[in-house]
């Protein structure tokens, strides 16, 4: 009795806990997409391969299982990159497999032949060809364990084309899955940590997406509540702390000098929880390398010169914070400093965000634009905003309650993946709305997904920011320069290109139409587009605003 290696590989993949590959089938490896029609994985067939990366990536940023995207052989894998990429700098588990040329003309120059291996390699953990059939049970079991063991990213497997039609034994099984349980830090990691912040006058949480991905949320409050120590979050840990706590001080890594950069400049101890240096500059947080550093994660930090580590919990993050929080004993603290001027910081950005929820102006001011999406989205659901001014604004101003509710891209921060990348979120969260924010510059990198949410019947809403530009590029060139250029562009009628793919658009003319069309968009089981015109004035209004900003703290 035998099976083909394609059928090989996809037992592999349901053993995995796999629901879905994303991708785009060719001629060599037709073989893994019949056995994919025949098991209980779903095909998702998409319009770009790109597309495909990114819809994997949201998949497993949610689940923090690794999800797979497929391709054939050359353009096909080269298409997957960009959202490869994307998990890798964003910490998320992701499994990318493709076609190959066969062994009988790897050696030689040969048709659609590209060193898959070696481009996939800086982007991944572990990219690797798949040598013979035999191998795949073990190969597939070790992409999948790299790919999800902390820190999570991608993992690249070729497999040639003869190999996937081979035949192989049917006794070959899927290996045993092994679950990576983490440590704990030791009693004296966790004392020199306590010792730190006892001796802590003006101490600060920083919390990223480490702690995001644990759900750590229990915990930092616990932490925070029993120490009296406010809480900021990175873009990628937006929500783990709630933003309505009385000791959040918001969101870090604005471009400019925002109000909660002062309390970092002020703060002489700084608790990271999963704080992760590439999701922000650490001279921001630490500009003069003065502060001390307490390293809360399941690993080593990276080296840096703004970022000198004074004790590190290496473990579960979650474990890690109880163990800290018992040490330095129960109870509900007194507000550190930072903690009693927090609405110093966090008042001026509320109001900012109520200022202008009643703004009725059309082009509608960006602020209005964020108040309103908070207003159609409850609590858990999830919004992607994609990369750009809409980015920014979001980012900076959207109030976030639970951890993986507000996703950005701030690893490699690449335009183009919120549309796709909604798709996939949808299938992990089917029972939370998910809205898609983005700007008209990245809608049109991966519009086409539009056509795979209506034929694979996955509710879909996105919201564009229109402004017929790139306007964080706009933004930043008058910034610098004074002046722009090479940032203007036409669009399409969104309305009668979303109404071409079988989907509704909305255009809104005035401001109170945008709210009820974002509530009637998330309740649908189709896909809606809405084009909303976006006030960007607004931005050099809020950098010239910050620019002349004097310490709130000291106010």
């Amino acid at each position: 009795m035998s099976v083909t290696a394609a059928q090989l590989l996809v037992r592999c993949l349901e053993e995995e806990g796999v629901e879905y590959v994303f991708g785009i089938p060719g001629e060599e490896n037709i073989h893994v997409v019949q056995a994919l029609e025949e098991s209980s994985i779903r095909y998702v067939l998409v319009r770009h391969e790109q597309a495909a990366s990114f819809m994997a990536e949201m998949y497993g940023r949610l689940t923090q299982r690794a999800a797979v995207c497929s391709a054939t052989l050359g353009p096909g894998a080269i298409n997957l990159q960009l959202g490869v990429a994307d998990a890798t700098t964003n910490s998320t588990p992701l499994v990318a497999i493709t076609a190959q040329v066969g062994r009988d003309r790897s050696y030689k120059e040969s048709h659609q032949g590209v060193d898959l291996v070696s481009l996939f390699h800086p982007i991944t953990k572990w990219s690797a060809l798949v040598p013979t059939p035999e191998a795949l049970p073990e190969m597939t079991r070790k992409a999948f364990k790299t790919a999800q063991t902390e820190r999570p990213g991608a993992v690249f497997l070729a497999i040639p084309e003869d190999i996937e039609k081979a035949d192989v034994s049917a006794d070959l099984k899927p290996l045993r899955i092994d679950r990576v349980r983490p440590n704990e830090p030791t009693d004296d990691q966790v004392g020199r940590a306590a010792d730190v912040v006892r001796a802590a006058r003006r101490p600060i949480v920083l919390a990223g997406h480490g702690a995001a991905r644990e759900d750590a949320t229990a915990e930092l409050v616990a932490f925070a509540e029993a120490t009296g120590i406010p809480v900021a979050t990175t873009f990628h840990g937006k929500g783990v702390f709630p933003d309505d706590h009385a000791l959040s001080l918001g969101t870090v890594g604005f471009m400019s000098h925002d109000y909660v950069n002062f309390a970092f400049d002020a703060a002489d101890t700084i608790i990271a929880v999963g704080y992760e240096l590439q999701e922000f500059d650490p001279q921001k947080i630490n500009p003069d390398a003065d502060a001390k550093i307490v390293h809360v994660h399941r690993g080593a930090a990276e080296v840096d010169a703004h970022y000198p580590v004074d004790v590190g919990l290496h473990g579960s993050i979650a474990r890690s914070l109880a163990l800290l929080t018992g040490a330095l004993g129960t109870g509900e603290a007194s507000p550190t400093p930072l903690a009693a001027a927090a609405e110093k910081i966090t008042g001026p950005l509320r109001d900012e965000l109520a200022q202008h929820a009643v703004d009725d102006r059309v082009p509608l001011s960006p602020q209005r634009v964020v108040a309103d999406t908070r207003a159609a989205l409850g609590r858990d659901d999830i919004v992607l905003a994609d990369t750009g001014a809409v980015k920014m604004w979001m980012a900076r101003l959207y109030p976030t309650y639970a951890a993986n509710t507000c996703l950005l891209s701030n690893g490699l921060s690449t335009m183009g993946f919120a549309l796709p990348g909604a798709l996939g979120a949808k299938l992990a969260r089917p029972d939370a709305k998910i809205l898609a924010a983005t700007g008209d510059g990245a809608f049109l990198m991966n519009a086409q997904e539009l056509e795979t949410a209506v034929r694979e019947e996955i509710p879909l809403c996105v919201l564009v920011w229109e402004d017929d530009g790139y306007g964080l590029i706009e933004w930043k060139m008058e910034l610098d320069m004074g002046t722009s250029s090479a940032v203007k562009f036409g669009n399409p009628d969104v309305v009668a290109f979303a109404e071409s793919f079988g989907g509704k658009g909305v255009r809104i003319t005035a401001a109170d139409q945008l709210l009820p069309a974002l509530q009637e968009g998330l309740a649908s089981d189709g896909v809606t587009v809405i084009a909303v015109p976006v006030d960007y004035s607004e931005n050099l209004k809020l950098t010239d605003r910050l620019g002349g900003l004097e310490d709130p703290l000291t106010a």
